[in-house]
């Protein structure tokens, strides 16, 4: 029986909330277990989103220290078990010197080999597993080895009812607020300005408020695509710290982004949350779809590789902004009616 268990993921938002579930599985079958989540600082507001995580360590902090304060501060943690669902050499290295006595990772590193003593084989570039699921198969050694179907793990994100909580569906002239993320940093396929801007004007300005999310940077680089030039339209681009984002979420009915961080914040947190995806592996939603109890996703049915050689992802870009729109007026909530904002 595990009583403190690591689970190392440092990388992207969307990643680490794809990891939650695997949090919430470990207290299902281990009440007791203390699960400890190191990951990187800036996503440290997304963990503690989920009740299942009972502390968290921050990598950017202990990255930093000297090698022996590594080891010291990893064995104040008093872990019995660490799960690499994100490899990194630097980090099996200092779990194996630091004297954990259970160290998961894939067989497919090469390091895993020396600084893991269980190993699960399985291949995340190759497998038609969502990634949510992919993480799940680290759990074998521990007893936990079935396969867990994609409706059922929303269930096992942990989130606090307060990070939920929308604005009241009966406020007075309420419109149905919805946040357009246009931007990736970069970090996946971009529907492009053009298309967002023939969706907002698609959309009634006397039912719908539109806020447009994304950093500073991104928020400049949108300002000559026309996006901004709609009276329904609020620019909060640059406004928001990681947590401030989550509450202006929170308070959101939907939210609209290709494979991004915020995307997948609004699926764990149970809003209307509409993922723009291209159908190139490793990209397409089959691997990386949002995953929540009102989240959809949208791509074309074809096989293309031609953005892989660089340039405009012309799969994506070809999504229809009157497609986005029936399936945004669809799946709003019937809870809410944006005519009247009245309650249903």
């Amino acid at each position: 029986m595990p009583s403190r268990i690591i689970v190392s993921r440092t990388d992207g938002i969307g990643d680490v909330i794809l990891t939650l579930p695997l949090a919430g599985v470990l207290k299902e079958r281990f009440p007791d277990v203390h699960v400890l989540f190191l990951g990187s600082a800036y996503a440290r507001p997304v963990v503690e989103l989920s009740r299942h995580v009972d502390g968290f360590v921050d990598w950017t902090e202990l990255g930093a220290l000297d090698p022996k304060k590594q080891v010291r501060r990893i064995q104040e943690l008093q872990a019995d078990y660490i799960i690499h669902a994100f490899p990194r050499e630097e980090i099996a290295k200092l779990a194996r010197r630091s004297g954990i006595p259970v160290r998961i990772g894939t067989a497919g590193r090469l390091y895993h080999w020396t600084t893991c003593n269980q190993r699960v084989s399985f291949s995340r570039r190759r497998s038609d597993l969502h990634e949510a699921q992919l993480n799940l198969k680290l759990l074998r050694p521990l007893g936990i080895d079935r396969a867990f179907d994609l409706d059922e793990l929303p269930d096992y994100y942990g989130i606090r009812p307060a990070a939920r909580a929308s604005l009241p569906a009966g406020a007075a002239g309420r419109r149905t607020h919805i946040i357009l993320h246009p931007r990736s940093k970069g970090s996946a396929r971009e529907w492009g300005p053009e298309n967002f801007r023939r969706l907002i004007q698609l959309l009634p300005a006397d039912r719908y408020r539109i806020s447009i999310t994304g950093s500073r940077e991104e928020g400049e680089s949108l300002r000559d695509s026309g996006i901004y030039d709609f009276p329904q339209v609020e620019d909060v681009t640059g406004r928001f710290a990681l947590a401030e984002l989550i509450t202006f979420i929170g308070q959101a009915d939907a939210l609209l982004a290709a494979s991004t961080g915020p995307l997948h914040i609004a699926a764990a947190l149970g809003k209307l949350a509409i993922g723009l995806y291209p159908p190139i592996r490793p990209m397409h939603p089959g691997r990386w779809a949002p995953l929540g109890t009102n989240a959809h996703h949208l791509v074309l049915d074809k096989k293309c590789n031609d953005c892989r050689k660089g340039g405009p992802c012309k799969c994506i870009q070809d999504l229809n902004p009157e497609r986005v729109r029936d399936l945004l007026e669809s799946s709003i909530p019937r809870t809410i009616l944006p005519a009247t904002g009245l309650s249903s």
